[in-house]
């Protein structure tokens, strides 16, 4: 049975390809087999959104009212007062006591939560220079800034995220039915462990009491590995690390059911079957090993859309293309018909062009992770119900994109004004290629002699090897040329060595690329 993902009656096909090599492991997530998503993670990271460490006040800072932190990356990581949360005196009070051994237990049945710290209260009233601390990292190392940090410590699962030193029960709001919510809270409320509050997730909608606890208990295993770790320890130090990548976004984004998951590595292949074994057990055989020669990314079309969707430019299927800048304060990306717009109704032609870009931004924001403040410069529209129209398909354009984001009403000047939340560094892969055939000269040798070429390295292989068979590889156009008229080139070195040379061509080749191969398809290297 096939699982898809229903957006009003339109099923979408959602797969995630997965490559894995020795130094790093890269993600694609695709819907309708159009690349949406590409993440990826460096095996040796660690640095990662939702790791829990050990850290050490290296300075307060009362004019930014914020710290930095120690957490042993080579630039401190940044902890604003808002980010502390009301708990602050409680998780300092448990970190101390556990670090000493006065507090022996995770549990906190016993534990006296202390007074919550003022909203508007200043860095250094609640905390001291050189003072040890837990804090979970809220945004990776990005640019030249070191880690974001929080004091909300929280321990996701798929179907609840556990919230130490707090007593609040919380329920998602995509969860718009009533009584569901309502069953929930009530269900949550009954297995909630004392001193520590829960956050219902959209995923738990319809889910039975056994699997909410079952799943608690492993978040509580968790808190009870941190504080385990926390006796007699030394900061900078990791106590918890978030899942590998591969994991998380499958925790994260399982509540879309896939209907594939395809992984190359066999060992990585194990790890997420038994995960979904623990989150989604219905859903183990969806996931397939890769057992092709070919690379992943290739047989599953990842690569060409990597090729295509990168860069300063995105063309789309109608002629229309988007430039995209990037500036250190803000993205600006603008809208350019092309020459297809249709000359029928210009206003008609021109909201289809906006509505198509629209389309696109929101995957292109989604597939490189752009963050902060985005503009867009659509193209100018007079009718004010066309402004309307493409104001309201934007937002359910980007209702797939799990990170935060703002969509503004079109400004007096066409301009959207959309902000995107920033967590991790934006994907960027670099598109264009070194010419080969000119090594970046912008230069290449007299194409009239590219046959001279060709037959002065044949003559030397047959001299070399006589008895050899040889097969000539070229592109298409050098093919036909080596082949046309008669007598041919081809035909002419027959008579003049004696032997027949198999010639044939490869659309992948450049214009005056040739390869010269041996009997056994292995390439005569000269």
């Amino acid at each position: 049975m096939i699982h898809s993902q229903q957006t009003g009656n339109v099923l979408v096909e959602k797969e995630l390809i997965i490559n894995s090599t020795p130094t790093e492991v890269e993600i694609a997530l695709l819907e309708d087999k159009k690349l949406v998503e590409i993440h990826y993670q460096k095996t040796n990271t660690n640095f990662t959104v939702g790791d829990i460490f050990l850290g050490k006040i290296r300075k307060l800072m009362p004019g930014l009212n914020a710290a930095f932190v120690d957490i042993g990356h080579k630039k401190d990581a940044f902890l604003h007062y808002t980010d502390l949360g009301p708990k602050l005196r409680s998780l300092l009070k448990f970190t101390e006591g556990t670090i000493s051994g006065a507090i022996t237990s995770h549990n906190l049945d016993n534990f006296k939560i202390e007074p919550d710290i003022l909203k508007t209260g200043k860095v250094d009233q609640v905390m001291d220079k050189k003072q040890m601390l837990l804090v979970q990292v809220l945004k990776e190392p990005i640019s030249t800034k070191g880690p974001r940090l929080s004091c909300e410590i929280t321990i996701p699962g798929r179907f609840l995220v556990l919230t130490p030193f707090t007593e609040q029960v919380a329920v998602s709001k995509k969860i718009a039915n009533a009584e569901e919510r309502k069953r929930l809270k009530v269900l949550v409320e009954s297995i909630r462990p004392k001193n520590f509050g829960l956050i219902v997730r959209t995923a738990a909608e319809g889910k039975k009491v056994a699997d909410l606890h079952e799943e608690l208990m492993l978040m509580m295993q968790k808190w009870e590995q941190v504080h385990k770790q926390l006796f007699k320890a030394t900061p900078p130090m990791k106590l918890l690390s978030e899942l590998d990548k591969a994991s998380s976004i499958l925790r994260d984004i399982l509540e879309d059911s896939f209907n594939r998951i395809v992984v190359n590595d066999k060992e990585l292949y194990h790890n997420v079957k038994n995960f979904m074994g623990t989150i989604a057990p219905n859903k183990v055989k969806i996931v397939k090993q890769h057992r092709s020669t070919k690379p992943i990314f290739d047989t599953h079309g990842v690569t060409r859309q990597i090729k295509s969707s990168f860069g300063k430019t995105a063309t789309m299927a109608s002629g229309a293309y988007l430039v995209i800048e990037h500036t250190e304060a803000m993205h600006v990306i603008d809208v350019n018909s092309g020459h297809k717009v249709s000359s029928g109704d210009q206003g008609e032609a021109v909201l289809a062009v906006n509505l198509e870009s629209a389309e696109e931004i929101a995957r292109q924001l989604r597939l490189r992770d752009i963050g902060g403040i985005i503009i867009v410069d659509f193209i100018d529209m007079r009718n004010p119900e066309h402004k309307r129209v493409l104001v309201k398909k934007m937002r359910d354009f980007m209702k797939k994109d799990r990170a935060q984001h703002t969509i503004l009403p079109l400004s007096k000047f066409g301009l959207m004004q959309i902000t995107r939340q920033r967590v991790r560094p934006e994907v960027k892969i670099n598109t264009a290629e070194m010419c080969p055939t000119c090594n970046g000269t912008g230069k290449i040798n007299p194409s009239i002699l590219l046959t001279d070429d060709i037959q002065r390295d044949l003559q030397f292989i047959l001299q070399s090897r006589p008895n050899s068979k040889i097969n000539l590889k070229v592109h298409p156009y050098i093919f036909a040329y080596l082949k046309k008229g008669f007598p041919s080139i081809q035909m002419r070195w027959y008579m003049k060595y004696f032997k027949w040379i198999n010639i044939s061509d490869s659309p992948d080749f450049q214009l005056n690329e040739y390869k010269f191969y041996d009997g056994n398809n292995d390439e005569i290297r000269l």
